[in-house]
């Protein structure tokens, strides 16, 4: 097997650094110091949400096996099931939510807290106190409504 004879050619590629530059939160330390309180209280009591809606879980569950056949109905059987699928699908919902308020804690301690991500504008403090987990600004929301 003949081995061909080539010429290596170099290219030098210039590479610009791209900085991962992520804005700084336009809000002063005790700013945000308000926003962590009011963060962490919403966090603090969708978790008891949540251990409300298990203990009714339970209760429900305990109550199920406590029927006898002959005092249960079907109708009765599905409504409960329905119930419990209901509690089911809220405690799913307050867990997402506390996943939105932990991810708000850490763009606090990021301090990248109360930048729009769509426009890299300062969200309004109104807006803030209503949600305080968002990442979008109204702008950037009535942007997205219209699409």
């Amino acid at each position: 097997m003949a081995k061909k004879k080539g010429t290596a050619v170099n290219i030098e590629v210039e590479q610009t650094e791209v900085a991962d530059v992520k804005p700084e939160t336009p809000f002063s330390g005790e700013e945000l110091d308000h926003f962590r309180a009011l963060i962490v209280g919403k966090r603090d009591s969708a978790h008891e949400d949540i251990e409300r809606m298990r203990g009714q879980l339970a209760d429900a569950r305990e109550q199920a096996e406590n029927d006898t056949a002959y005092s249960f109905h079907m109708a009765d059987a599905g409504t409960d099931a329905m119930e419990r699928e209901k509690l089911y699908l809220m405690i799913a919902r307050q867990q997402k939510y506390i996943g939105y308020l932990d991810r708000a804690l850490e763009r606090i301690e990021n301090r990248t807290y109360g930048v729009c991500k769509v426009t890299g504008e300062a969200i309004s403090t109104d807006r803030l106190e209503a949600v305080p987990h968002t990442e979008i600004s109204i702008e950037a929301k009535l942007q997205q409504q219209k699409k």
